[in-house]
């Protein structure tokens, strides 16, 4: 369907394609609202009750996961985009991923304990 077509569409359809994704998108945050709620208030009893421990996030391995992902992703988009449109401002959506990959694999190469580090610790 084109957008002379869609114009011609019946307005009761217009309204509904309107308002799917605006219901979308007060469901979503409804959800996450009452998930945060409820995870506070899980929190607080776990402190009030001393069970509480914070949890531990490993941040060169989430960078590592990360860099390959959105490296492998950047790739793809970049070759993608490359043979279908040529040399255009389009192939930003795959060098944007790219480069973001490779600055976190960059960051988890720089700050990894090397084995060196880790035998003067034991």
């Amino acid at each position: 369907m084109n957008a002379t077509e869609a114009a011609g569409a019946v307005p009761a359809a217009q309204v509904i394609v309107a308002v799917i994704p605006i219901v979308g998108i007060v469901m979503g945050s409804v959800v996450i609202f009452f998930w945060l709620l409820w995870r506070h208030r899980q929190i607080v009893r776990q402190i009030e009750a001393g069970t509480y421990r914070k949890p531990v996030f490993d941040l060169p391995v989430f960078s590592l996961l990360a860099g390959f992902l959105l490296c492998g992703t950047g790739l793809s988009l970049t070759l993608l985009f490359l043979l279908m449109e040529g040399v255009t401002y389009a192939l930003l959506g795959g060098f944007i991923p790219l480069a973001l990959g490779g600055s976190l694999l960059g960051f988890y190469f720089v700050t990894r304990p090397s084995a060196k580090n880790l035998d003067r610790e034991s």
